[in-house]
């Protein structure tokens, strides 16, 4: 997903948010947000990282992970077999981008 998406999803259930309080909420989410990952979920990145949020998932409009973890975020997105552009190092969102309404009730 892109932050713009995840911004207008939690805009129609909570009524406010946008794109820049998602990077920021995801930048500092630490272990406080670790229950909305499914149990069991594989989850990678950054040695820093000691939380289990999927942070490598989200990225910016044109399909790019952040920049400070380009390296980390690229590899866990292979290592998922998310499809990326030809150059590799964007998420090609046409073919990858997710929708909650996509997913079987």
């Amino acid at each position: 997903m892109t932050y713009g998406l995840v911004a207008e999803i939690v805009g129609e259930r909570l009524g406010r948010g946008g794109p820049r309080q998602v990077g920021n909420v995801m930048a500092g989410s630490g272990d406080r947000y670790a229950h909305l990952v499914p149990a069991g979920a594989a989850v990678v990145g950054p040695v820093q990282d000691d939380h289990a949020v999927p942070w490598w998932r989200v990225v910016n409009a044109s399909g790019a992970p952040p920049a400070r973890h380009l390296t980390a975020a690229l590899d866990a997105l292979r290592a998922e077999g998310c499809p990326l552009t030809r150059d590799g190092r964007r998420v090609d969102l046409r073919r990858a981008v997710w929708f909650p309404e996509d997913e079987a009730p």
